[in-house]
């Protein structure tokens, strides 16, 4: 998608669902990291990470898209227009917009874990930090701890 394509998938948007035009530009963004997409206050311009098309599909990039116009169109209506204002909680709710952008499957952490047994009664134990087998010892019997993996 390119960002004329863009542009006309927000002027749409904006138009169905907000029942104002948007008049102002939209561009892919790929600095953007953590965010699905970002509003510029000093321009009314919006950016929109290509993460939120290339990694999931289209009904996520649609969400952000009507996350950022709810942002867009309260500014300039001079109302709410942060994440805190009950006015934009409002009109995100009733657009139907996503609230938060999802991670990329790529930098959702995986939680290690790492596995003790009882060298006695066999007890098995989940941890998500190592700890020190010197200091703690079974629960049910009191003996040492083994360390199965990392």
């Amino acid at each position: 998608m390119t960002d004329f394509e863009l542009t006309v998938l927000v002027q749409n948007l904006s138009t169905t669902f907000f029942k104002q035009p948007f008049i102002h530009k939209v561009t892919f963004n790929k600095r953007l990291r953590t965010t699905g997409g970002r509003y510029r206050l000093n321009d009314h311009n919006i950016e929109i990470n290509p993460k939120m098309l290339t990694e999931h599909d289209e009904d996520i990039l649609i969400g952000v898209i009507k996350h950022e116009l709810c942002h867009y169109h309260l500014h300039i209506a001079k109302k709410g227009y942060q994440h805190r204002d009950r006015d934009f909680k409002q009109l995100l709710a009733i657009v139907g917009g996503s609230r938060f952008a999802p991670l990329s499957p790529k930098k959702a952490k995986k939680k290690r874990v790492i596995h003790y047994q009882c060298s006695n009664c066999g007890q098995e134990y989940q941890r998500q930090r190592k700890i020190n087998l010197s200091r703690y010892v079974c629960s049910k019997c009191q003996s040492k701890l083994i360390l199965m993996e990392y």
